[in-house]
């Protein structure tokens, strides 16, 4: 999970006249160096150079001039996310390509990562009709489109597993499917994140929760298995309502708005979702089942990237020379922690030391940083 969610309030807003980001595609001046959409965060202000736009792939240039780490985000009207971008630091600059239609949009930047953030209103012109993009980039979208609903229909028996040991009363059962049963979510878990209302019930962790909000789904029954070491009433109600939230997101996930630059960013935030809560040891910190959730973001991050592979491959082959090479390297260094390739049985993460964390650490920045640079070879 991401470390702070969009207000479960405001997610729940939701309208169904939806402005669109669609399978086509424009090469708008934005999407050069020079055409650029500067944006400025700071503690207290989020400015954009230009509040009006071209649609097709846009470019955003963010600086961080604030103390705080923050996040940027281009929403739809209802707060369903198009593109973002975490843990800017301070004093720091990234770059963030997306592919946007004509329509009335927001960009939010979220100093601290709280809250609902400093909005600016940005409109997108042009006409419905783009140019078609590169049809290898149709057949990636309507290939991962495939893969991600094959992921959350996985997840369901797998969490029933889960469930079915809560409704029972069974700790030692529960323990055994819990990490099992999440391994489809966080391999997509940033298309799961694009709903906006999902997520924060599912699989908020404690220090996550905003105002108001009531802690439910995954980890606040980690905590009765791990740490209280007792299934009770109230965790029982909370098994059932997360299999009803799963089985909502089961029906939902296919009509998710996918674009290539979409895929290309979600990669880099699970690699973001790693470098923040599975090195850190904190997202899974009763469980210690931190290396399943890093083992499934990696792999939900490959299988984007190779599906873009073949048109990346041909706009920018230094830079998917070295993905190939850093997912390797990645994949060896979690290969360290389980005895069985084929299996997901690693080490409990309060087994790995602080120097091998480190080196965990340093593997993921040396993939995060060139994955970062997927989505503007995608819309070359």
């Amino acid at each position: 999970m991401r470390a702070v969610r969009l207000s479960v309030v405001t997610a729940a807003t939701t309208v169904a006249a939806l402005a669109a980001v669609t399978g086509c595609s424009s090469k708008s001046d934005s999407k050069s160096a020079d055409g650029a959409i500067q944006v400025t965060a700071s503690d207290d202000a989020c400015k954009l150079s230009k509040t009006e736009f071209a649609a097709g792939h846009v470019q955003f240039a963010i600086e961080n001039k604030g103390s705080k780490i923050t996040e940027v985000y281009l929403l739809f009207p209802d707060d369903r996310i198009v593109a973002e971008r975490e843990n800017i630091g301070p004093g720091t600059k990234q770059n963030l390509t997306a592919e946007v239609k004509a329509g009335s949009y927001e960009v939010a930047c979220k100093p601290g990562m709280k809250g609902n953030g400093i909005r600016q209103k940005v409109t997108v012109t042009g006409g419905a009709q783009t140019p078609k993009r590169d049809p290898k980039l149709d057949a990636a979208v309507a290939a991962y489109r495939t893969y991600v609903q094959q992921q959350a229909d996985e997840t369901l028996p797998k969490l029933k597993t889960f469930t079915d040991a809560i409704a029972a009363g069974d700790v030692e059962g529960a323990k055994k499917a819990y990490a099992p049963s999440r391994i489809g979510w966080e391999r997509t878990e940033p298309v799961a994140e694009s709903f906006g209302d999902i997520d924060p019930k599912t699989d908020v962790r404690e220090d996550g929760l905003e105002k108001g909000q009531t802690w439910t789904g995954w980890h606040r029954l980690e905590k009765a298995l791990w740490k209280d070491g007792k299934i009770g009433d109230e965790e029982k109600k909370l098994g059932v309502q997360l299999s009803t939230d799963i089985a909502d997101w089961q029906k939902r996930v296919g009509t998710a708005e996918i674009t290539p630059t979409s895929m290309a960013n979600g990669a880099k935030e699970l690699l973001d979702e790693v470098a923040t809560g599975k090195v850190t040891g904190e997202e899974e910190r009763y469980s210690h089942t931190d290396l399943v959730d890093f083992k499934a973001n990696v792999e939900g991050a490959q299988k984007a990237y190779e599906l873009l592979k073949p048109v990346a491959s041909k706009n920018d082959p230094a830079l998917t020379a070295e993905l190939d090479k850093q997912f390797t390297a990645i994949e060896a260094q979690l290969d360290k922690y389980r005895t069985d390739k084929n299996s997901y049985e690693f080490t409990s993460y309060d087994k790995v030391g602080e120097g091998d964390r480190k080196q965990l650490s340093d593997g993921v920045n040396a993939l995060s940083e060139p994955l970062s640079k997927l989505a503007a070879a995608v819309a070359k």
